[in-house]
Order: C-alpha cells, then sequence, then structure tokens
C-alpha cells in the first residue's frame, strides 16, 4: 500500500497531534523533552514493523513534501546566523561557540575511527557522531537519508541516526545535572553559606536585548514575508547548491552536497544583509515559527516512515558507539568545557546546559540548567549563553562540520 502526496501529509499531521497529547500525558516524554513529531512517527514506524514482519501489509509513503520541509528547516536555520546579534552577545558567546563546535569535532572523529573497530564503513558510523549527537532528530532525518542512498553496505543510516538522537536525549538529560553537581562541589564553586536571594552575577558585559522578542504579536503581513523571505532564499539558494556541485566536479570529485547548504547560506546571506539595510528588516520572530512548524511536519513524516528492521542487525555496534560517545562528552565537558568557560560556578551550569543540547537538543539543555540553579542559585551568563548558541548557531557550525566529514569520507571511499 502506498500513500500519495496529500495522504502522508495529512497521516503525518495526526501522527503530530497524536504526538502532542501523548507528551503531555505520559511523564517520561515530558521529562526528556522528546519532541511530539517523534513520538507520534515512532509510534507508527513501530506499528509499520509490526505489519511488515507479519506480513499484513507494507506500507509506503511519498517523500515529495517531506524533502520541501527539510529545506524549508534549515533555510529558517540560515536566518538565525546574525553576525550582529553573535557581536551583541559578547566574548563569552563566541567562545562557547568555538567549544561547542569543537565538540561536534570531536563526536565525527570519534565516530569515524571507531568504525574500523566495530565493522562498518565510516560513513555508517557517522550517523552516531555530531548528525544525531547535536544536531538531533531534525539534523538526522535529514543527513542520513543522504548516506543511505549512496548504496546497499549504508543500509539503516537513518534507523542509526534516529535511534542514536533519541539515546542522545535521554543520556543528555540524565547526565547534565549529575555532572555539573559534582564540579561545584568538587571545586566549591558556592560560598560556604549561600542563599539563592543572595544572587552574585558576574560582571561580564552581555547585551540582553538579543534574548528579547521581537514584537510580542503576530501580523498576519509579517508572517506572509516571513514565509516569502523563505521561499526565496531556497529558490536561490537550490541554484547555489548546484554551482557548488558544479565547482567540485573540476576537482572530481562526483559527490554532491545536501540541497539544504545553498538555502542555507542564502538564508544568512539575507538575514546579515537586513540586519543592517532597515527596509529588508527580516521577520525573525515569524521566520523562527514557520521553522518550528516545517520542523515538526518534517520529522513526522521521516519517522513514520522509518525502517527499523534495518536497525536489527547494526544494534551490537551502534551500541559501542554510543557508549563511547557518551564517555567523549564526560571528559569533553569536564576539561574542554568547565575550563574553558572560566573553571567557576556560571561554567559548571553551562556544562549542564552544554550537555544537554551536546546531546540532544537545546530545551533538555535549558531543562539542565533550571534543574541544577533551582537547587543552587541562579546563573545569569549560562542562561544568555546557551540559548543563543543552542537555538542560533550551533544548527549551522554542526551543519558544517557534517558537510566536511561527509565530503571527505566519501572522496575517501571512491
Amino acid at each position: 500500500m502506498k500513500l500519495d502526496m496529500i495522504q502522508t501529509i495529512g497521516l503525518s499531521v495526526i501522527l503530530l497531534l497524536i504526538g502532542m497529547k501523548l507528551r503531555k500525558k505520559v511523564k517520561f516524554f515530558e521529562k526528556y523533552c522528546i519532541p511530539s513529531p517523534v513520538i507520534g512517527g515512532f509510534l507508527f514506524s513501530i506499528i509499520v514493523f509490526i505489519f511488515r514482519q507479519t506480513n499484513v501489509a507494507q506500507i509506503k509513503f511519498d517523500d515529495t513534501l517531506q524533502k520541501f520541509f527539510m529545506v524549508m528547516f534549515f533555510t529558517s536555520v540560515g536566518f538565525n546566523a546574525s553576525l550582529k546579534v553573535l557581536k551583541k552577545g559578547g566574548k563569552k558567546v563566541v567562545i562557547f561557540l568555538f567549544v561547542a563546535a569543537g565538540l561536534c569535532v570531536m563526536q565525527n572523529v570519534v565516530a569515524v575511527v571507531l568504525s574500523k573497530f566495530v565493522g562498518i564503513p565510516p560513513l555508517l558510523a557517522l550517523m552516531t557522531g555530531s548528525t544525531p549527537m547535536t544536531g538531533g532528530h531534525g539534523t538526522s532525518a535529514a543527513v542520513a537519508p543522504t548516506i543511505e542512498a549512496l548504496g546497499p553496505i549504508y543500509k539503516g543510516a537513518n534507523a542509526i541516526a534516529i535511534a542514536s538522537a533519541t539515546f542522545g536525549l535521554i543520556i543528555g538529560s540524565a547526565m547534565g545535572g549529575p555532572i555539573a553537581s559534582r564540579l561545584i562541589n568538587k571545586h566549591k564553586l558556592l560560598p560556604e553559606h549561600f542563599t539563592k536571594d543572595r544572587v552574585k552575577h558576574s560582571d561580564e558585559d552581555i547585551d540582553e536585548e538579543v534574548l528579547k522578542r521581537q514584537k510580542p504579536y503576530l501580523d498576519g503581513e509579517r508572517f506572509s514575508m516571513a514565509f516569502f523571505y523563505i521561499l526565496i532564499a531556497m529558490g536561490i539558494g537550490s541554484y547555489l547548491s548546484m554551482f557548488i556541485d558544479y565547482l567540485m566536479s573540476f576537482t572530481g570529485f562526483e559527490a554532491h552536497f545536501p540541497i539544504y547548504i545553498g538555502p542555507m547560506i542564502i538564508a544568512a546571506i539575507i538575514r546579515n544583509i537586513s540586519d543592517n539595510v532597515e527596509s529588508l528588516h527580516a521577520p525573525t520572530k515569524e521566520i523562527s515559527i514557520l521553522e518550528d512548524i516545517s520542523l515538526s511536519l518534517f520529522l513526522a513524516m521521516a519517522l513514520m516512515s522509518l525502517r527499523l528492521w534495518d536497525l536489527i542487525d547494526l544494534a551490537g555496534p551502534v551500541i559501542i558507539l554510543l557508549l563511547a560517545q557518551t564517555l567523549l562528552i564526560y571528559l569533553y565537558l569536564n576539561f574542554v568545557t568547565f575550563k574553558t568557560m572560566g573553571s567557576n560556578y556560571d561554567a559548571a551550569v553551562i556544562v549542564s546546559g552544554h550537555c544537554g543540547f551536546g546531546m540532544g537538543a537545546t530545551p533538555n539543555g535549558i531543562s539542565n540548567m533550571k534543574a541544577i540553579t533551582e537547587k543552587y542559585i541562579y546563573s545569569k551568563i549560562a542562561f544568555f549563553v546557551i540559548p543563543i548558541v543552542g537555538s542560533l548557531f550551533i544548527d549551522f557550525a554542526n551543519i558544517s562540520v557534517i558537510t566536511f566529514f561527509e565530503v571527505t569520507l566519501k572522496r575517501l571511499a571512491m
């Protein structure tokens, strides 16, 4: 049985709504910040798996709109890459962005190096690296199909990436608080007789305007303009992607860049021009909402078509790779993030947040920091740095890192 484009999007919305309801009802989903489309889509993929294994039915989907919403999501991400915002954020934001990008690199290095020992191709092992860890379900569902399409030996890339992203969400939420708490106690980062009312904030010069909403309400015309901005960036960006592939062909390298790279770059260019030209001011609040909508629909469609049966034979190697990723982030948080960010209380709270989005998503990081600051004292810097880097910049940086590794490994495999 094959569903056409309209039926596929209709079913994905139903699964998204079911996921929303279950997320409110089941504490586990809310505690670990499991996204609604992941809940609904994954449950349906289990049903499809049971139907296939029992020979009841095989269900196929039209992925036309899945690709559209994928490109739309990453184009929206490109609009977050504002140099003006990065400059306003101060040096702490810039430093942490490099720290977070460094983790992306290390996650991919660990995956590729260990691929030889677990007996799977490096590109397949890459689906346990920064793609699912820092990138989460959205990046996983976008990157993994391009790997799986390379040939039979990469079968299961999509299932590995999604399973790894889910693992990361849970582990990132579970580890963040204990690691930060241990650092606070070990290094005695709090006054001997502290109270939550007597909070001393760092003198770090930060501009909190970047965290304020652009407008307290939604405007129909601005919402339309946001959609048009995204579509323009997608259209022009598609030609840029083709042009990049054309230039790469002169190097003798035949592999294609992901289709969303061009739109992301164009979106970033438009955003930075609009930041300096008042008449072209991009409606970033509305673009952010469209980013959430496109991600939800794209994820629901990606998860409901997940081929779980491809994961069965790869379970052993994947578990080893995920355990290695867990060890990596533990060491990285303790010896890189904590020390680079100042080895103080604010740094410890940032560690809990980095653990959340370094193995899951920004909401997990915020949740980790809330748990720590409710136990001890509030950290102004941590709640400034993590949302800016986690929400605005890390996806762009991570995609750049992933693309570099993907292109390099493809070239080595030729």
